[in-house]
C-alpha cells in the first residue's frame, strides 16, 4: 500500500466550508506539508491546477499556486518523496510540459511523475480564450491520448515529428531527456476516462464512494488487462482523526454546517455544462445529497474517513480488503497536524 497527499495549493484545500480552515495557499505551507509527509514515510505528494475558482464566502479555490513551479521548489527542498504536478492539457503544449517534467525530474533525482487533467470546467479556459468549444466535453480523451503519445515520444527519443488531429510537430526537440520512464496518473472515471487510464496511465486516482470503488477497481483491472498493462489504483479520501469518534463526528458536522453554498452552487453550475456522462462532473452533482462517508459536497464530493485512531485504522484496513486498491490519496482540514497524527497514531498500526 502506498499513501499520498493531495496538496492544498488552491485556497482552502478541498473543503468548501467555513467550518474548515480558510486560507490562502503558500509555498511554505505546502513545503511544511511535504516535509511532514516525507518524515513519516508517505510515498508522494500531488498538486492540482485551477485557473479560476468558485468564489462564495470562502473564496474557494480563487487563489491557486501554479503546479509545476510549486513542485520544482518542493523537488529542491525534499529528498525522497514522489512529486506529481498536474497538467491541465488545454493550457500548455505537450512539448513545453515534456521539458518542464524532465527538469523537475532532474532536480528531484528521479522523483517526478505527471497527473493528466483533461479539463471539464469551461470557465477556467474560456476566460483565457483557450476553450476549444463544447465538443471538447466528448472529445477530450481523444485529445488527451494524442497529448500523451507526444509526451512519451519526446521523453523516449528527445525529438518527435507528429501530424495529428490536434498537434503538428516538425522535428521537435526536447533535451535533455529524463533518465527514466515518467509515471503518469489520471483521475478519469467516465467510460472514456477509464479506457484512457487503461491505455496510458500507470496509476488512477479514484474519487467515488466505497461501494462504487469495488466495481470501479474491477473495471479498471479488466480494461488494463486487455491492453496488457498494470494500473495502480489509488482512492481519494478526506481524513479526520480525533481522540474519540464523537469528537471526529463533531468536526465533520461543523464542516457540513459551515458549507459554502455559494461556492458549491458555482461548482455544480460548471459541472452541469459537462456532457461527458459518468465522469467527475456527474459525481459532483450526485454528491449534493450523499453522506459524508460516500462523499458530500461540503467535502467536494470526497468520501470522509473519520474517528479515533483505532476506528480510522479499522476503516482503512476494511476499505483496502474490500476493494483491492493499491493506495490512498489523503486530504485533511489541517494538513500538517493531520499528517503528524496519521504518521504517529494510524500508520504504525496498519496491517496492510
Amino acid at each position: 500500500m502506498k499513501f499520498g497527499v493531495f496538496l492544498p495549493n488552491g485556497s482552502n484545500g478541498y473543503i468548501p466550508s467555513a467550518g474548515s480552515p480558510v486560507y490562502q495557499p503558500t509555498y511554505q505551507h505546502n513545503l511544511d506539508i511535504s516535509l511532514a509527509a516525507e518524515k513519516h514515510g508517505l510515498d508522494f505528494v500531488l498538486s492540482m491546477m485551477k485557473f479560476r475558482g468558485f468564489g462564495g464566502e470562502t473564496g474557494y479555490w480563487d487563489s491557486c499556486l501554479e503546479s509545476f513551479t510549486l513542485m520544482a521548489g518542493l523537488a529542491a527542498a525534499t529528498e525522497t518523496i514522489g512529486l506529481f504536478p498536474s497538467i491541465s492539457i488545454l493550457s500548455q503544449h505537450p512539448a513545453v510540459v515534456a521539458r518542464m517534467v524532465a527538469t523537475i525530474d532532474d532536480i528531484s533525482d528521479g522523483r517526478c511523475g505527471l497527473n493528466i487533467v483533461t479539463g471539464w470546467n469551461r470557465p477556467e479556459y474560456a476566460q483565457m480564450g483557450m476553450w476549444p468549444g463544447d465538443e471538447h466535453y466528448q472529445r477530450r480523451y481523444d485529445y488527451a491520448g494524442e497529448y500523451v503519445q507526444i509526451l512519451q515520444a519526446l521523453w523516449r527519443d528527445g525529438r518527435a515529428t507528429w501530424e495529428g488531429e490536434y498537434f503538428q510537430l516538425d522535428d521537435c526537440s526536447v533535451l535533455p531527456q529524463p533518465k527514466r520512464d515518467i509515471p503518469l496518473v489520471c483521475a478519469g472515471q467516465s467510460p472514456a476516462g477509464r479506457q484512457f487510464v487503461a491505455q496510458y496511465a500507470d496509476h488512477q486516482f479514484v474519487l467515488t464512494s466505497e461501494d462504487n470503488l469495488v466495481t470501479s477497481v474491477k473495471d479498471i483491472r479488466a480494461k488494463a488487462a486487455s491492453t496488457g498493462r498494470d494500473v495502480g489504483i489509488y482512492a481519494l479520501f478526506h481524513l479526520i482523526v480525533a481522540d474519540t469518534d464523537e469528537q471526529a463526528r463533531a468536526e465533520v458536522d461543523a464542516i457540513i454546517d459551515g458549507a459554502d453554498h455559494g461556492a458549491i452552487s458555482n461548482i455544480l453550475a460548471s459541472a452541469d455544462l459537462d456532457t461527458n456522462t459518468g465522469g467527475t462532473a456527474d459525481q459532483l452533482k450526485a454528491a449534493l445529497n450523499q453522506s459524508v462517508e460516500a462523499g458530500n459536497m461540503a467535502f467536494m464530493g470526497i468520501p470522509v474517513i473519520y474517528g479515533s485512531p483505532d476506528t480510522v485504522v479499522s476503516r482503512i484496513e476494511g476499505i483496502v480488503e474490500r476493494t483491492g486498491i493499491d493506495g490512498m490519496l489523503f486530504s485533511w482540514p489541517d494538513f500538517v497536524g493531520g499528517i503528524e497524527r496519521f504518521g504517529a497514531e494510524v500508520l504504525p498500526a496498519l496491517k496492510l
